[in-house]
């Protein structure tokens, strides 16, 4: 008696809980849609390669990451970074000054997940047009000599955006991720892995260390095919200082790191996030701690090699909510200083970078 062939009905046990599947660009469609210039690739070569060169004691300078929390809109995005450009260049010789351009936002239940995933800010997660929309931003901002930095939290997107970025972060909810530590061992930028949400520096030396060593694991090519990625390590990884259930931004937090990091055979050096928990979630509170950081660093303490500030045209923050006009420039995710009240905090982590380099001589 002869068999019947017949396709086995899998569909009780699989996607239940899938509402729809939509299509996705591919990385190479949108790199073909929005090549990458020769100025731009130029200026992230060349960025990369400086950001190296601080975090292996090549360069006296100070990494400077400030931007909004959230990029919303494009041309806001544009304006910031048209004035943080005059900042960058005044305070060259000090500073190496990256615009923070975050398009994904980790959320700790619900709410807006970012520029990338929902760009017009009202649910309808136009993914697509995100990817179109922050890929062009980036060249934009490229465009007018300012190198980007930006945090990596979905494992895809670094493939449509990647290569323009010169420095990157693991976020505190996902340092302790072997995924994240896996991508970041395979990306071409310097990466900071922030230390836990609790505090935690533990996690971040051993997020440093894996991300040192080859991986291979599975991924998406830009063509758009699964594939097995082989990673070679990336040796411009860091300790991003944010805080937890307390502040740990004084020197003997910074102490306390290094010895961590000692331990685990790694360069003694750290960033510091002055937002977040070290500020206490209190945006005008940067502005103290980056003088306190900017304190420890005139005094000669060289194992600071950078700091984080969230900043934005105006400070404060808002809420999304349907049918009502958003402030200009005021972030929509977590509070930020202006622009404004940012200029005098990079003036004086200027000097301070000026006097750490008398106090060494």
């Amino acid at each position: 008696m002869k068999t019947e062939l017949t396709t086995h009905d899998t569909t009780r046990i699989d996607d239940t809980r899938i509402g729809a599947v939509r299509p996705l660009i591919t990385p190479a469609l949108l790199e073909e849609k929005l090549p990458v210039p020769d100025a731009a690739q130029t200026l992230v070569e060349t960025s990369r390669t400086a950001i190296s060169n601080i975090l292996h004691g090549r360069d006296d300078r100070l990494i400077v990451v400030v931007g909004p929390c959230s990029i919303h809109d494009h041309e806001q995005a544009m304006d910031y970074a048209w004035q943080l450009k005059e900042q960058a260049d005044a305070f060259n010789d000090d500073l190496l000054v990256v615009m923070r351009v975050y398009f994904e936002k980790p959320r700790t239940t619900v709410g807006w997940k970012g520029y990338i995933n929902d760009p017009h800010l009202d649910g309808s997660f136009a993914i697509n047009q995100g990817l179109e929309m922050a890929r062009k931003l980036l060249l934009d901002i490229l465009a007018i000599d300012m190198p980007v930095g930006t945090e990596f939290l979905d494992l895809l997107s670094p493939q449509f955006i990647s290569e323009l970025v010169s420095w990157g972060a693991i976020g505190a909810r996902t340092t302790e991720s072997q995924s994240h530590r896996q991508l970041a061992s395979g990306l071409s930028c310097p990466v900071g892995f922030k230390n836990g949400t609790d505090g935690g520096i533990k996690v971040a030396t051993d997020a440093i260390q894996a991300a040192q060593a080859s991986h291979s694991f599975m991924g998406m090519t830009k063509m758009g095919q699964a594939a097995i990625f082989e990673t070679r390590g990336n040796d411009d990884c860091h300790v991003i200082l944010r805080g937890g259930k307390t502040t740990n931004y004084a020197r003997s937090d910074v102490d306390a790191a290094c010895a961590l990091l000692k331990a685990a055979g790694l360069r003694e050096q750290v960033m510091i996030d002055v937002s977040h928990a070290n500020s206490s979630k209190q945006h005008a509170r940067q502005i103290i701690v980056a003088a306190e950081v900017a304190a420890q660093i005139a005094a000669g303490d060289a194992r600071i090699t950078g700091i984080m500030i969230e900043s934005h045209l105006n400070e404060g923050r808002q809420d999304i909510t349907p049918n009502q006009p958003l402030k200009h420039g005021v972030s929509v995710t977590d509070a930020c200083i202006s622009m404004a009240q940012t200029v005098p905090v990079l003036e004086q982590l200027a000097a301070a970078v000026r006097a750490r380099r008398t106090s060494q001589k």
